[in-house]
């Protein structure tokens, strides 16, 4: 890795401000619905048009996402990944992208069972640039969030609609990378909100943080990627990615052939609407 590689995500957000737009994070579940399959999708997303890359952990347990992305995660474990490959896949994409940020977003288990010592100190030697773990409250920085800032990793953290005025100096605490702003409550991929909700919603976080600010849940199509990133920093894309591939699959739960090519052309039409967003500051 090159120096100072834990301000990718900075220095990706400041070159978005820079072209005049929001930007496209893309999510998928690594491992899903195989390695080399998830592998060629991850090595496609950039020149598909994916500014940022979230790439999921799989566990056994995803509470907190919807039918799509736990099935997903359930795919990609019953095909043997673990967070070693998962840490492994970002490796070899450096060696072939060393632009482009990864987040990695999951759940607190798999990292604590893997060590978390070890972990951080393998997600940095990677090139992994950010986590977002969706279990671990402001209340329990000390588990991940500060060993983490402490490794040159960004700790980015999950706002909510019910994240009020007196909760978000606590959310805001220690987080760096961006904001990620979840736009509906409950699981991923089963609602969205409307465009005035998300408008206000960032203009009230602006208040807040100077971070740049990221939006997902119940992005689908290039106009909606468009809406979101003419208010917000980034458009987050998972589900209807992780629907896509679904899409790919056949009865036994094979790729087709075509599967990467659908998912990255469909990236590129989320990549289309958000490069005609006209961008935010």
């Amino acid at each position: 890795m090159s120096s100072s590689d834990s301000g990718r995500i900075r220095r990706r957000f400041e070159a978005l401000t820079a072209e005049g737009r929001g930007g496209l994070v893309a999510f998928l579940t690594a491992g899903d619905p195989d390695y080399e399959t998830s592998r060629e999708i991850v090595f496609g997303l950039p020149k598909a048009g994916a500014d940022l890359i979230e790439l999921g952990m799989p566990f056994s347990d995803p509470m907190a996402d919807g039918p799509s992305v736990q099935a997903a995660s359930l795919r990609a474990l019953a095909t043997g990944m673990k967070l070693a490959k998962v840490l492994q896949m970002v490796r070899e994409f450096r060696a072939t992208d060393d632009d482009t940020p990864i987040v990695l977003m999951g759940y607190y288990n798999p990292i604590y069972s893997y060590g978390v010592n070890k972990f951080l100190a393998e997600a940095r030697e990677s090139g992994v640039d950010g986590l977002i773990i969706v279990d671990l409250p402001p209340e329990e920085d000390e588990e991940l969030c500060l060993p983490a800032l402490k490794a040159g990793l960004n700790f980015i953290r999950l706002a909510t609609p019910t994240t009020d005025d007196k909760r978000l100096p606590a959310v805001l605490s220690n987080t760096s990378g961006f904001i990620y702003y979840v736009s509906v409550m409950g699981t991923t991929g089963t609602t969205s909100a409307s465009d005035e909700a998300i408008k206000t919603a960032v203009e009230r976080l602006r208040r807040h943080t100077d971070l740049p600010i990221g939006v997902g849940f119940g992005i689908k199509t290039p106009e909606n990627a468009r809406a979101v990133a003419s208010v917000a920093n980034a458009a987050v894309v998972g589900s209807a990615i992780v629907d896509r591939i679904v899409d790919g699959l056949d009865d036994g739960g094979k790729p087709k052939e075509g599967l990467v090519a659908g998912v990255l052309d469909y990236v590129s039409e989320l990549a289309a609407g958000v490069r005609g967003s006209g961008g935010k500051q």
